[in-house]
């Protein structure tokens, strides 16, 4: 099987906080951890404001399972109003090699 990372990036909402996001995101924690499938996950910002959060899958269909799950979560609307209208951008790309710590 070959891992599959899904790589999401936007900007926050004006008004969002870092702090703020970072704990919204946290929210998600127990859900994205539980999945089948889930490997790991990174939350980054770049000094051009812009944020990816990058989980790295089994499979592209575990992947795909939680998408279809998420929009029904506790979490999802605060999680989904702190992001910026229009900035979010979600694509899926197949590792070809990753380095251990």
């Amino acid at each position: 099987m070959t891992q599959i990372a899904e790589i999401v990036t936007f900007t926050l909402a004006p008004g969002v906080t870092c702090d703020t996001f970072v704990a919204l995101s946290q929210a998600s924690e127990a859900f994205v951890r539980a999945a089948p499938g889930f490997v790991t996950r990174q939350l980054s910002r770049g000094e051009d404001g812009r944020w990816t959060d990058y989980v790295i899958w089994r499979d592209l269909a575990a992947a795909q399972a939680v998408a279809r799950q998420f929009p029904q979560q506790d979490f999802t609307p605060a999680l989904i109003a702190a992001i910026a209208p229009g900035s979010l951008s979600l694509r899926h790309e197949r590792v070809e090699w990753a380095m251990p710590a």
